[in-house]
């Protein structure tokens, strides 16, 4: 398939002298000095580019740029007829086993009422949960949506009008109307957060951050510079040291780690279930100099310079490094309870003979999906706020 891109991409590397200032944290600000650039595939758009950022900035504005990102203004659906599709789009028993997950949960916390799906998609996850739940079950739960994209949020309302679900724009909101009590879930979450990019120089012993430089004829040109966020919270600036392959790259989940330390202070009892592509460290890296870094348009995947073009029209995407995940949410009072496949997980919480379909075993398969995805469950227990 061809694909038209809205500027076109050079892979070079440059190094530059590091600038006298930058900013501690990107925000959805773009930087005051832009160029307006038309393409073919945006006639009639204006699209305000950063003559240089760093990739999270790229990251974050190709995703969530208020009037142009994938997320926020752009994406059609999940599923077949979208860009990509979920376990929850391809078969209900995910769903059915987090609704078995959810009732187990709720036994061990009585007086926790509140279900919460944060990001979720197109409502096919939440909409198979509930029918798992059936009626009765349903009637016993306060059922709440976080969503923040405009146009996912209305599909969700659609897809679960009439079944008394209240939407949310941030998870912090929805724990302050149930009092900090509520049994989460979310999947493809953490996935979707911005990241750092950064590459090892083993001539200087050293990692740097990629950064992006826009030219005025459309390239772009890929700059290393001295890394400057801290090591200690992230595996893989400190577990590998001078074993770290040349050239190696790698996602530091920052915007991840700032979203959950937001919210888990308002989190006073209950648990929660994150599903996700990625691994452990190092194996999150077996075989993939390049790192994890790709992009999706109408289920095709992209790699290389092709993550630079079609911006804001796909999806930009990371394996998730759950070595740095485990360790953040402990350190933030939360007691991990399990982490397995999502084979196992289903396995535990529906059984393997219920999986009679070919897209029930797709998921499952521990050659595939059913491996490549990962089940962390954890509890908060009492938090004094």
């Amino acid at each position: 398939m061809t694909l038209t891109p809205s500027f076109q991409a050079d892979l070079t590397t440059d190094k530059p002298s590091l600038p006298d200032s930058r900013p501690e944290r990107p925000t959805h600000k773009l930087a005051q000095a832009t160029r307006t650039t038309q393409s073919k595939a945006n006639q009639g758009f204006e699209i305000r580019i950063p003559k240089e950022e760093s990739f999270r900035q790229f990251m974050r504005r190709a995703l969530y740029d208020v009037e142009r990102g994938y997320y926020t203004a752009r994406i059609n659906t999940v599923g077949a007829r979208g860009d990509f599709s979920t376990s929850a789009t391809l078969s209900p028993v995910l769903g059915a086993s987090i609704a078995n997950w959810l009732r187990a949960e709720a036994k061990a916390m009585p007086g926790v009422r509140t279900i919460i799906e944060v990001g979720g998609g197109g409502g096919s996850l939440m909409e198979g949960v509930l029918k798992s739940l059936g009626w009765w079950a349903r009637w016993r739960f306060k059922v709440v949506m976080v969503e923040t994209s405009p146009v996912l949020k209305a599909q969700q309302k659609a897809r679960l009008k009439g079944k008394g679900v209240t939407w949310y724009s941030t998870l912090r909101e929805a724990l302050g109307a149930c009092l900090g009590e509520a049994l989460i879930f979310h999947n493809e979450l953490f996935d979707a957060f911005p990241v750092s990019l950064v590459q090892w120089d083993a001539a200087g012993g050293k990692w740097d951050e990629l950064w992006l430089k826009h030219e005025t004829d459309g390239r772009v040109v890929e700059q290393l510079r001295p890394l400057l966020l801290p090591s200690a919270e992230h595996s893989a600036l400190n577990e590998w040291g001078q074993k770290t392959p040349q050239g190696q790259r790698c996602e530091l989940h920052e915007d991840a780690r700032a979203w959950l330390h937001e919210w888990i202070p308002a989190w006073r009892r209950g648990a929660m279930l994150s599903i996700d592509y990625g691994d452990l460290f190092p194996a999150i890296y077996a075989r993939r100099p390049a790192g994890t870094l790709r992009g999706y348009v109408l289920q095709q995947r992209l790699e290389g310079r092709m993550v630079y073009e079609n911006v804001g029209r796909q999806d930009l995407t990371v394996d998730v490094n759950f070595s740095d995940v485990r360790r953040w949410l402990i350190a933030m009072g939360c007691h991990e309870m399990s982490y397995q496949t999502q084979a196992e997980f289903i396995a535990q919480w529906k059984g393997a003979k219920h999986c009679v379909t070919e897209a029930d075993r797709f998921v499952t398969n521990a050659g595939g999906a059913g491996n490549a995805f990962k089940c962390l469950a954890v509890r908060c227990l009492e938090r004094r706020t």
